[in-house]
Formats: C-alpha cells, structure tokens, sequence
C-alpha cells in the first residue's frame, strides 16, 4: 500500500512538472515600446522632471496587465532619466495603449550631455534608448528595450551671424 501512494505522488509531481514546463513553451513575442510624447512637469532644485509618455503595443494573443511601470532612459551610452509610476491598466491582445511616466533628469546629466555634443561633435543626432519593466501580478515582469536618434535643431550648430 505504501509503494502505490509512493508511486502516486510522484506521478502528481511529475505531472505538476510536465503541466509546468508545457506552459512555459508558450511563445511570446516581446512587446513593443515607443516614446509617444514628453511634456514637461514641476521639477525641484537641481532636476528637471517630465511626463514620458510610451506607447505600448502588445502583439500577442492575450492582454498584458500591469500594475506599475519602471524605465530608465540613456543618451549616447550615457543615463539620462529613470522614473517609476504605480499605474495600473491592460494593453488588450494585439493591441496598444498609452501610459504616463513621469521621469527625473540630474541638471548635472543635461550639463554633461551638452558637453559631449559640443565637443565630440555628434553633429545634428542623438542615440537614445529607453529600457524598463511592467510589473505584473506574483511578480511576473515583463522587460522592454527600444532605441532609436533624436534630432537636435539646426540652431544649435549654425553659426552666429
């Protein structure tokens, strides 16, 4: 009697490790993240603060809920900006939504980044790259990563006349 019961549980747990590993070859693909907007908020002392909005699109078959968000934004290599929000919302299956983050940025950061665009010469373009996560529940996160340039206006480089 004792080996049947012996027998059964291990049967149970290797059953929960089969269903376990069949759910997690699930395929994902990763989430889409672009800067949508930036407006500027009320900053303190020696930061600037503004309002990143992403756009976040989902191209999987189920919705992605989060309850907050964590993102850090880096120039030429460089950090930039890092913010938190403790917004809580979906992005619906194969679809998109918007969500605020409000971001702090050190004047010495914006001091050193006008430094190397001055004298490495970056010329008209900036690299940037936002990464961060969305927290989930039962602290399922899901990471992202996006880059791309920002163009500087013209007269920041034209010569005095």
């Amino acid at each position: 009697m004792s080996i049947s019961r012996t027998a059964l549980r291990v049967l149970l747990a290797c059953s929960v490790l089969l269903l376990g590993g069949c759910a997690s070859l699930q395929r994902h693909e990763p989430i889409q993240v672009i800067i949508a907007g930036v407006e500027p908020l009320q900053g303190e002392g020696l930061e600037m603060r503004m309002l990143l909005k992403l756009r976040i699109q989902n191209p999987n078959d189920r919705p992605l809920d989060f309850n907050g968000v964590s993102v850090r934004m880096d120039v030429q290599g460089k950090r930039f900006a890092t913010g938190v929000s403790d917004a809580v919302g979906s992005v619906p299956r194969f679809g998109e939504a918007i969500v605020g983050v409000p971001v702090s940025i050190s004047l010495f950061h914006i001091a050193r980044q006008a430094v190397g665009v001055m004298t490495n010469g970056y010329r008209d373009k900036l690299a940037y790259e936002v990464s961060g996560e969305l927290a989930g529940a039962a602290l399922d996160r899901v990471h992202f990563k996006s880059s791309g340039e920002l163009k500087l206006p013209e007269e920041i480089f034209a010569p005095d006349r």
